[in-house]
């Protein structure tokens, strides 16, 4: 039985999976930056940690949800289906002539951008724990 310290201990969780998943990304385009034809990936995971924030603290949507009105009607589909992290190119910077387009200057930015995040999540994890430990603490104390 594992004990949930906040609505939100999870979703801190799965974006520390994520960035760690686009830093390891971001080391491949790194390590590739003399392959020939090489084109830099990253993922992108934003869209999908909003759906599970919002699904973790309950807010409901503006959308209007589809009704079923005959059992003979099309289902409609799960709407988490289309909330998945993409993996895709990061293109838009010019072809070395050997058909590589990484560019170092942006893989070291984005490296950076991403483990300050990475940390900012590790920090307020701790900030979480820390909490929940005081409020044991407290409550031992008052018996």
């Amino acid at each position: 039985m594992s004990i949930e310290i906040s609505r939100t201990h999870a979703l801190i969780g799965k974006a520390l999976d994520y960035r760690a998943v686009r830093q390891d990304m971001i080391a491949s385009n790194i390590a590739n930056a003399d392959t020939p034809f090489y084109r830099p990936r990253d993922v992108r995971f934003e869209e999908y940690l909003a759906h599970e924030k919002a699904k973790a603290l309950e807010t409901n949507s503006d959308k209007l949800q589809m009704a079923q009105t005959d059992g003979a009607h099309i289902a409609f589909q799960d709407e988490k289906t289309s909330y998945r992290p993409k993996t895709y190119f990061r293109d838009g910077h010019m072809a070395r002539n050997d058909g590589n387009s990484v560019d170092l200057d942006v893989e070291t930015t984005e490296m950076s951008k991403n483990s300050v995040m990475f940390n900012a999540l590790i920090q307020t994890n701790k900030k979480s724990g820390a909490i929940f430990r005081s409020v044991i603490d407290a409550s031992s104390k008052v018996q």
